[in-house]
């Protein structure tokens, strides 16, 4: 490097000045609508839908397969509303809002179609760790045992959970076939595809491909399809051992949030523990960095936590330093 260089080149011992932190551009006000829903005029934006309309009137509308940071797929019917002038009840998760509709959310005749939907799902699988469907179940005076003898114990309960891996368990005895696990192992989340639905009719499963066991299948472990379960037919394994052994105990329970260590990305994780033991790690579904998702290491990764300083090993997943 010749003299001259020598002076065009910068001098490292002077802190380099910070740019201007980018910004996304403000975003153009959507037109607005205005509906009615149970004799309340309400203003919503454009392609807003009707479950977004009852939520900000501080209605209650029951929901089993929809969820806020996924793709709605109308599965469930649970949501169903009645519209002045169509024929059938329309899904509330999926319809959009149009101006000048009138919708009534708690008529008879949506209690009926509310109270058949819970009673078929809970004839069908096993809800008793399921508490919002429960109390939902209690809203609408489902009984499901009039569905036949096996109601109060379908016959899915016999099936076995498939323990294949040390991370999560599925006990698809607990499935009702909400497609939340096949939507975040898919396009809305994960992009994996490890799983779908198989079968038709009565024979409709969620299974892996060629109904493999996990670890043989494109699973990626990274847990999104547990975060949005609502049933518990995907639970993670320490949550599992624990209610096997009737100590599952959430009155003994703590949540604290953190920042995954793993790397940059910062995720934030809630942790939660009892008895000093992390039991279960999730996300909270309005961060804006992963909107409840997580990969691998930020779900299950924390079994370093409270590990033996020799190295050893010991049982359950480690102790959770943010109860000391």
């Amino acid at each position: 490097m010749n003299h001259r260089d020598a002076d065009l080149a910068p001098d490292l011992t002077v802190p380099v000045p910070r740019g201007p932190v980018p910004a996304a551009p403000p975003g153009t006000e959507r037109p607005r609508v205005e509906i009615e829903v149970d004799g309340k005029t309400i203003s919503v934006e454009e392609g807003a839908t009707l479950l977004d309309a009852c939520r900000r009137l501080g209605i209650d509308t029951p929901t089993v397969c929809y969820l806020e940071t996924l793709t709605p797929v109308n599965a469930c019917r649970a949501c169903v509303v009645e519209l002045e002038g169509s024929r059938v009840l329309v899904p509330a998760c999926s319809r959009k809002a149009e101006q000048g509709m009138s919708i009534r959310t708690d008529s008879e005749r949506v209690r009926l179609s509310r109270r058949m939907v819970l009673e078929f799902l809970a004839s069908g699988s096993d809800l008793s760790i399921s508490p919002e469907l429960s109390d939902y179940m209690e809203r609408y005076g489902a009984e499901p045992s009039r569905y036949g003898e096996g109601g109060s114990e379908p016959a899915t309960v016999e099936q076995p959970a498939k323990v294949d891996n040390e991370l999560y368990v599925r006990d698809y005895a607990k499935c009702v076939l909400c497609y939340k696990c096949v939507e975040a192992c898919g396009t809305d989340a994960q992009n994996t595809f490890a799983i779908a639905v198989a079968g038709r009719g009565f024979d409709a499963h969620i299974s892996t491909e060629f109904d493999v066991d996990l670890p043989e299948s494109a699973c990626v472990y990274c847990g999104n399809c547990i975060a949005v379960c609502p049933t518990g037919a995907l639970i993670f394994k320490s949550e599992h051992d624990l209610r096997q052994a009737g100590q599952w105990d959430e009155d003994r329970q703590r949540e604290a949030d953190t920042i995954c260590p793993y790397c940059g990305v910062g995720c934030t994780l809630t942790v939660r523990s009892q008895d000093n033991q992390i039991v279960r790690v999730t996300s909270p579904l309005d961060q804006e960095v992963t909107a409840g998702n997580l990969c691998i290491k930020g779900r299950f990764g924390w079994g370093f936590v409270g590990a033996p300083a020799d190295g050893g090993t010991e049982d359950g997943n480690g102790s959770c330093g943010a109860e000391d």
